[in-house]
């Protein structure tokens, strides 16, 4: 299992719209830069991923788990842009924020505290499991 990171706009598209999607989840649209789509044509069916709000909190508030594999984006008008679908897992229960993972030496080198504009990130299994236990998630 790889693992990611989603951000998006709380105003845009909420940890609580994204809960609501069900088990059948939601697209994860309006992706528009080329080395967050590869990211995604990258994903298999069951890779997990935190869910970010950016801008507005600018923390890891949940997990997702990707639903469906990347295929045309409906909100987009060229094919070349793809997304996959995403469902909820589980709330993070201590919100992870930016400046918590930046002030962490063991983060140092994830995407998030060195590209935070990227908005589909890897994550690394070390990164994953310093996440969670910041976030207080059990394994």
């Amino acid at each position: 299992m790889a693992y990611w990171l989603f951000k998006s706009e709380p105003d845009s598209w909420s940890w609580e719209q994204q809960k609501a999607a069900g088990a059948d989840g939601a697209e994860w649209t309006g992706v528009r830069n080329y080395q967050a789509r590869n990211n995604m044509r990258a994903m298999k069916l069951g890779d997990r991923g935190f869910f970010y709000h950016s801008n507005e909190g600018k923390e890891i508030v949940g997990i997702v788990e990707v639903a469906k594999l990347a295929h045309p984006d409906s909100t987009a008008d060229n094919p070349t842009w793809e997304c996959v679908d995403l469902r909820a897992v589980a709330d993070v229960p201590k919100p992870v924020t930016l400046a918590g993972a930046k002030a962490n030496p063991k983060l140092a080198g994830m995407a998030l505290t060195s590209n935070s504009r990227l908005s589909v990130q890897p994550v690394t299994d070390d990164e994953w499991a310093e996440i969670c236990r910041m976030g207080g998630v059990k394994a």
